[in-house]
């Protein structure tokens, strides 16, 4: 999975948050307040990234409204497999991983590592 560049990532989060199909016009609109965009700007954007395969688009008149493939979880799922494959040495990654976490975070992966291996062992 390929990085996003900044506007990729700031429409990425849009339509996350959104949970619903949305236009050029609204993504506009919602980023507008703190970043001066031109319409065909956010256009060719969205385009981009339904060509690179993060967005699905449906008809809407003369325009498309977009969704994303993927949810933001399945995203930073994706994101730390590929940090944690690419790393050289996943045993020392996840100890500096580790290291930068809560306990909130810490206990997260605790119960996400309980549910898993409950998971494959069938219990």
């Amino acid at each position: 999975m390929h990085g996003l560049g900044d506007l990729e990532a700031a429409l990425m989060d849009l339509l996350w948050e959104r949970q619903q199909p949305t236009s050029v016009r609204e993504a506009l609109t919602e980023l507008s307040w703190h970043r001066t965009l031109a319409y065909t700007t956010v256009m060719t954007v969205l385009d981009t990234l339904y060509r690179k395969g993060w967005l699905i688009r449906e008809p809407n008149g003369r325009a498309y409204r977009y969704t994303p493939v993927v949810s933001r979880n399945l995203y930073a799922a994706q994101a730390m497999h590929e940090a944690l494959a690419a790393s050289g040495n996943p045993s020392e990654a996840l100890t500096h991983f580790l290291g930068r976490m809560t306990l909130d975070e810490a206990a997260a992966l605790r119960a996400a590592l309980d549910n898993y291996e409950r998971r494959i062992s069938g219990k």
